[in-house]
């Protein structure tokens, strides 16, 4: 087993590049690249009232007065 400070030397899956990183994949550029193009956005959605579904029928019985 190795130890988590030893980088490992490697060819960056996404520009090809040779990095040293701690963790295979995306070097440090791409990753931050990544994050620009696939940025969020932030919104507020309106949900209806809850109600729940009726999936059964009331029989004879229950409905008795």
């Amino acid at each position: 087993m190795s130890n988590s400070d030893e980088n490992l030397e490697f060819e960056c899956p996404r520009c090809s590049e040779q990095v040293l990183e701690q963790f295979y994949g995306p070097c440090g550029s791409c990753r931050e690249d990544l994050r620009q193009i696939f940025v969020a956005d932030i919104r507020d959605v309106e949900v209806g009232k809850f109600e729940p579904k009726m999936n059964v029928t009331p029989n004879a019985v229950a409905t008795k007065e």
